[in-house]
C-alpha cells in the first residue's frame, strides 16, 4: 500500500557514515528536480545520526530521536557503519530500533538487471528480475538471548530466534501481493530440513497462506539451494520471501548477480502506511573508498524512486528510472564498481541530464 498522494512531503535524511555523505545530496537533486516539474514539493530535514554521532554523544540517536521522526513522511537513510565501531552498535543503536518503531516488518529489494549493466554471471540472455520480500521484524534478529560464563573457559551463548504466526503470514501475503502484479510465482526460503521448530513452523504458515491464493504458484526451496538458484537460474525466480536472516543474504546475492552493490535499493516498509517507511541502498558505509569522490550514486537515487512510488507519486519513479536506464544503457558512465573511471559526480550529473530529458518528453 502506497501512502495517499499529496502535494507536499515531509522527508527525514539521515545521511549516516562514510559514503552516505557522498551519495545522498546527488539523490536529493533528483527528486527536487523531478518534484519542480511534477508539481510538488520535498521538505528535507537531515539528522546527523550516525557513528560520529555516537563518539560525541554516546548513543547512536538521542532519546526522543524515534519521536522526531514519527512527524516525517518518510526515512531517507544514506549509510550507518564505522570500522571505530562494532556493526552491533550502530545497527541495534539506529537502523533496528527504527524498523521496529515504526513497523516496518517488509524489506524489500528488488535485483534487477539494467541495460547495459554486465553481470558476473555467463549467461544472463533471459535477463534477471527477481523481488525479494524479507521479513524485516522478528525472525532470526532478535534480542532475546544472552551469554552465561562471561570470560571463563565455560562461556557460551544463547541466541533465539523468534517467528510469530502474524509476522510470518503478513511478510508471505505481501510477496503474494507482489506475485499477482508479476509472474504469479512466489518461492519461499527455508532451512526445515535442519531448523526443526522455527522453519518447520514457517512452511506451514507458507502453505496456509497459499491455500487461500490458489492462482499463485508456491514453492519451498531450502536456501542453499535457492542461493546456488539465484547464480545458476536467476531467470527462474521472481517473487521470494524469505526470514529476516535468509531475506538478508539472498539479497546481498541479487545485488551481486545483477552488477553491483552499489547499485541496490532497498524499502523498509510499513506497508499500512500508518508510520513512515525508509528507504536506502544497501551498499553499506563502503569506509575503502569514503572521500574518493567515487561512489556508485545509483543506489541512492533508485531508492529514491521507490520512495517516491510509496508515496504515491509513481510517475516520478518512472521519470527517475527511465532515467538511470538511460545512463546505464546508452553512456559510458560507470563507477569503478562497474568497471568504469566515472566520478559519483560525473554520474549524479549524468542522471540529472537524463531526467531533464525524460521530464521534457513526459510534458510533450
Amino acid at each position: 500500500m502506497t501512502r495517499p498522494r499529496a502535494d507536499s512531503y515531509s522527508i527525514a535524511v539521515l545521511p549516516g557514515d562514510g559514503i552516505g555523505h557522498e551519495v545522498m545530496g546527488p539523490a536529493i537533486e533528483v527528486v527536487d528536480l523531478v518534484a519542480e516539474h511534477q508539481g510538488f514539493s520535498v521538505d528535507w530535514t537531515t539528522y546527523p545520526w550516525s557513528c560520529g554521532f555516537y563518539h560525541e554523544h554516546g548513543v547512536m540517536m538521542p532519546d526522543d530521536g524515534i519521536d522526531q521522526l514519527a512527524d516525517h513522511d518518510a526515512i531517507f537513510l544514506g549509510a550507518v557503519g564505522d570500522p571505530s565501531l562494532p556493526d552491533h552498535l550502530s545497527l541495534w543503536g539506529l537502523l533496528i530500533p527504527i524498523r521496529r518503531a515504526f513497523q516496518q516488518y517488509i524489506n524489500l529489494r528488488p535485483a534487477l538487471l539494467l541495460p547495459g549493466v554486465v553481470s558476473p554471471l555467463r549467461d544472463t540472455s533471459r535477463g534477471i528480475d527477481i523481488l525479494v520480500v524479507r521479513e524485516n521484524s522478528e525472525g532470526e534478529y532478535s534480542e532475546v538471548g544472552g551469554r552465561v560464563f562471561p570470560g571463563t573457559p565455560d562461556e557460551f551463548a544463547v541466541q533465539e530466534a523468534i517467528f510469530s504466526r502474524r509476522g510470518t503470514e503478513r511478510a508471505i501475503e505481501y510477496a503474494v501481493s507482489l506475485a499477482q502484479k508479476r509472474q504469479k510465482r512466489v518461492v519461499s526460503a527455508t532451512k526445515s530440513n535442519g531448523i526443526i521448530h522455527s522453519m518447520t513452523f514457517w512452511d506451514e504458515v507458507f502453505h496456509d497462506v497459499m491455500a487461500r491464493h490458489p492462482e499463485i504458484e508456491g514453492r519451498l526451496m531450502h536456501v542453499d539451494a535457492l542461493a546456488a538458484r539465484f547464480v545458476s537460474h536467476p531467470h527462474d525466480l521472481d517473487v521470494v520471501v524469505g526470514s529476516n536472516l535468509f531475506g538478508d543474504i539472498l539479497t546481498d546475492i541479487g545485488a551481486v548477480i545483477v552488477g553491483s552493490m552499489g547499485m541496490a535499493p532497498s524499502a523498509n516498509l510499513n506497508p499500512t502506511g500508518e508510520f513512515p517507511s525508509m528507504f536506502e541502498p544497501v551498499h553499506g558505509s563502503a569506509p575503502d573508498i569514503a572521500g574518493q569522490g567515487i561512489a556508485n550514486p545509483i543506489g541512492q537515487i533508485w531508492s529514491a524512486a521507490m520512495m517516491l512510488e510509496h508515496l504515491g507519486r509513481p510517475e516520478a519513479h518512472d521519470v527517475i528510472m527511465t532515467a538511470i536506464h538511460h545512463v546505464l544503457g546508452e553512456t559510458d558512465m560507470r563507477t569503478p564498481d562497474l568497471g568504469g573511471t566515472a566520478t559519483t559526480t560525473e554520474v549524479a550529473d549524468a542522471v540529472r541530464t537524463a531526467v531533464r530529458h525524460a521530464l521534457t518528453v513526459e510534458a510533450a
